[in-house]
């Protein structure tokens, strides 16, 4: 099979007909053999019934019905582990992405020989509230990930070669770093192609402004992930064993002080009247904390579990 379009969606019935019969007349220009995979991701408002009635229609429409809202990476994700095509492409469904893409999309996979090739939204039908956090996280994103020729890391439109999606994990909110994660695991070749960005047709955005804080968290644990995520000991343990060792020569330096001056029948302080001993004493018992955090954490990153199990009630 050629390509695999995943489009995971929530409350996008009025647009599915369009882009089913959008995609399908692309797929058909162009000679490919194809798979739609849909995944509703716990709509209300009858997008199930109606991929329902498009499968029916077109045996390449496959659908997933989460039973309920889970999320764009758990769906993608699903998505992801059934997709068959030599080069899988995602997208949105509410028409705001263009299929009129895929074609070109799927010639830098397969004869440019890119890993994943993102699409960047150059000119956005979006409000400046908008436009300005997403410019300001995508700066951020490029520094930490180190991905500089990406403008775009979160737009729904990319295409992928099929060994990539099966190397990644994406949950929780990972979707908006899949080309970070795909880095991370060893697939370098990332392109951008400039899209057209379309203004939405039906229906409003799903998205409010606590994405973009989301994003930055998500960003941060990412990072830290990506660095030591199998070696979470060596920067507990560093800052353990500092803190206790900072922490162990202040309290005998001020043990010290207290035996001198006793020595030189000198009159002093008791040693717990002194802040310094407190301070020492703090960060004795932060110190071993870190230390035994890095334990835990070694543990944990050894023994994970079903970390992206889903409830899906019906998959045709």
């Amino acid at each position: 099979m050629d390509i695999s379009v995943i489009v995971p969606l929530y409350n996008e019935a009025e647009s599915l007909p369009e882009l089913a019969a959008w995609i399908e007349r692309v797929m058909k220009e162009n000679g490919y053999t194809y798979e739609i995979i849909f995944i509703n991701d716990g709509s209300t408002d009858g997008s199930w019934d109606v991929i329902e009635q498009l499968k029916e229609k077109n045996d390449c429409i496959h659908g997933i019905k989460f039973r309920r809202n889970y999320g764009k990476s758990p769906a993608l994700y699903c998505g992801f582990e059934r997709a068959k095509g030599d080069v899988v492409i995602t997208m949105d469904a509410d028409l705001q992405d263009s299929p009129d893409e895929i074609p070109v999309l799927y010639k830098m996979v397969t004869d440019e020989g890119y890993d994943l090739v993102s699409g960047y939204k150059q000119k956005r039908y979006d409000p400046l509230s908008k436009t300005i956090p997403t410019k300001l996280f995508n700066a951020t994103a490029r520094k930490v990930s180190g991905i500089k020729n990406l403008h775009d890391f979160n737009c729904g439109l990319k295409a992928y070669r099929n060994e990539v999606v099966k190397s990644i994990e994406v949950y929780g909110d990972m979707h908006r770093y899949i080309p970070y994660l795909a880095k991370n695991a060893g697939y370098d070749r990332i392109g951008e192609l400039v899209v057209h960005h379309q203004a939405r047709k039906y229906g409003k955005s799903k998205f409010g402004i606590s994405r973009f804080f989301h994003g930055y968290l998500d960003l941060i644990s990412l990072w830290f992930l990506s660095k030591f995520n199998r070696r979470p000991m060596h920067i507990f343990g560093l800052w353990g064993t500092l803190m206790f060792l900072i922490g162990f020569v202040s309290a005998i330096i001020v043990g010290a002080a207290k035996l001198i001056a006793l020595a030189n029948n000198e009159p002093s302080r008791l040693v717990t009247d002194s802040p310094y001993f407190y301070i020492a004493l703090t960060m004795m018992i932060l110190g071993t904390q870190l230390f035994l955090t890095g334990f835990i954490a070694e543990l944990v990153s050894r023994s994970s579990q079903e970390r992206n199990k889903y409830n899906i009630s019906k998959e045709i």
